[in-house]
Formats: C-alpha cells, structure tokens, sequence
C-alpha cells in the first residue's frame, strides 16, 4: 500500500470559553442564561462534564473542577434538604474552587441567594430542559468536537452519494466545474476552497466549511455563486465525515496514474490514512462521471468487495488451472 504523508498545520484546542460553548450549542442542548455572563470567560479544560454531588457534601480531594458540572434532581434535591446558611455555604464552597461554570438541568432553576453567590464569585450558571443524563450525552459529544485537532485543507469537499469526497488540484483542473457538474448530478457542497477538517477520537475525520462562505462557490470567470440558492438546499451540507481523497491531474502526468488499482494509495491527514486516487483532466473525459464512479467503488470497498483485488485472484486462478492443464 503506498502512502503520501502531507504536511499541514495542525491546531489542537486545549480549551473553551464558556461563553463560546454556549453561543456555539446553546440550541442543540437547549440551554438558556440564568442570571449575568459574569463567568463567560471562564474556560473549559476538560471535554467531559462532572456532576458535583460529592463536592457539595464537602469532599473536594477529587474534584474534577476543570469540567463543566451539571446540577440535576440528586443534587438540587441535597441543597432543598440542606437549611438555607448551609446550603449556601456549600454551594460558595463550589463556586470558589475556579469552576468553568454550572449547568442546571431539567428546566430546574436555583434560588435566588444561590444565583447571587453564583454572580459574586463569577460563576455563569445556564439551565437546559433536558434531563440530566441526555445533556451530559450530549454535551460530552459537542466538547470532544470543541477540542478535537483541526486542519485546513484545500480544495473541495463534496458528498457523493453518501461518500465524502475532498477533491484537489492544481489551479485550472477543473474542481469548479467538476463539483458544479456533480451538484447537478445530486451531490452536495459541504466546503469549497478552504475545508476544515477535524480528528474525532481517532474514529473518523469530519470536514466542515468556515461559516462566513458556508453554501458559497467561487468558479472562475463567474466569481461567488450561492449554491444553496441556486441548486436548492438539499445540495448543500454542513458537515460529511472525509472517506475518500481525489486529486485531479493535468493531461501530461496521464502515464504516471495507477491504471490496475491494486496498489491502494492513501494520504496521511491528522494521523489518518485516507484513501486516495488521481485522476488525469483531458479533453472529452466525464471527470464528474468518474468521481461517481469511484464514490460507488468505495463503497463496495467498505463492503469488502476491492474489485483489482477480486479480478487478480480470478487471473491467477486462470493462470494456475492453464498451468495444470499444460502439464
């Protein structure tokens, strides 16, 4: 298997804001603000969520107090049983320890005092209406996204038929017009020019587009096109996980292409090899046509059907039986 190893910049957060996480997911985990954005500065170290139940009884020598720690019916109902001096205190005792910020769940909210020793130490405190564990599903799910390692690549991002596809090239290859051709084919934009790319838990890789030129082209001659308004929205996607690399080349570098197909080429991105194919640009070729085509192969692929590989064994199985019959 031969493998291209690509240098490019690698960015691994090691933190997030609290008021970044909210701006950013506040919809998806259905949060709203109680009280000020005192704490919004406050930063996330850690992407995991901890539940404070054994902080507030005034165990601290394992505190998580990096995470961002959830308060649902366990720990609302141990402060509602605790009188009103001593809750406070306890949850003062929390709040000094340099937590990123509190999440109250279930639509549940604190009282009053609580709220104002909460803005006093500048602890943000956000409510969400989902129950406790569902959050914290799904919130650990939208941190790892916050701190996994990114890169930028260029080129663009497409989904074929359900396959990620990045396709580059050098300039004047003809990615524009291929990607246009797919679009109108049912293919979908997910990035042009500039593609996020990011590690998630070294399972996949999910591409992205900034959000400013989400749903725009460039195409030369023509300048920006929205393609959401012209191709509809059903052509354009926000993110699709990268499953395959197609490199287009220029009509003289048409021998050096591999033409059997055995020799399965990847590219290294973000410690993942991607599979990778090049394509030659010349006069009269379909390239559209035959990026569908090579969607439709990986997916066999994924199914563990390689057709060079199944067609070698046919041949030397050919081979062998001619063979046999000779002697």
């Amino acid at each position: 298997m031969a493998s291209q190893k690509k240098k490019s910049r690698t960015k691994k957060p090691t933190s997030v804001t609290i008021g970044n996480f909210y701006r950013r997911h506040a919809p998806e985990l259905e949060m709203d603000l109680l009280g000020t954005k005192v704490g919004f500065e406050r930063e996330i170290l850690e992407p995991t969520i901890n539940r404070p139940g054994l902080a507030l009884t005034g165990f601290y020598e394992y505190f998580a107090l990096h995470r961002l720690q959830v308060i649902g019916l366990a720990e609302q109902s141990y402060l509602a049983h605790l009188s009103e001096e001593n809750a406070e205190k306890r949850f003062l005792d929390l709040c000094r320890q340099r937590i990123p910020g509190i999440v109250v769940s279930r639509s549940q909210s604190l009282p009053e005092r609580l709220l104002e020793t909460a803005n006093k130490c500048g602890v943000s405190i956000l409510q969400t209406s989902m129950v406790t564990m569902d959050y914290i599903n799904s919130a650990t799910v939208r941190l790892d996204w916050e701190f996994a390692p990114t890169t930028t690549e260029h080129g663009c991002m497409v989904d074929v038929m359900g396959i990620g596809i990045l396709i580059r090239g050098d300039s004047g290859t003809g990615k524009s017009e291929t990607v246009l051709a797919l679009l109108r084919r049912g293919a979908s934009l997910v990035a042009d020019d500039m593609v996020r790319i990011r590690n998630i838990e070294d399972r996949e890789l999910i591409a992205t587009a900034p959000e400013l030129g989400r749903s725009y082209m460039e195409v030369r001659g023509l300048g920006i096109i929205n393609v959401a308004a012209l191709f509809g929205v059903g052509t354009v996607r926000t993110e699709k996980r990268l499953d395959l690399i197609v490199n287009l080349k220029r009509e003289e570098n048409m021998n050096d292409v591999e033409r059997v197909g055995l020799d399965r080429a990847t590219i290294g991105i973000l410690g993942m090899d991607i599979p990778h194919i090049e394509l030659p640009v010349a006069p009269g070729r379909d390239i559209a046509q035959l990026i569908e085509v090579a969607a439709l192969d990986q997916k066999l692929k994924a199914l563990g059907h390689d057709s060079a590989v199944e067609f070698n064994k046919k041949l030397l199985k050919r081979m062998r039986d001619q063979r046999k019959s000779v002697v």
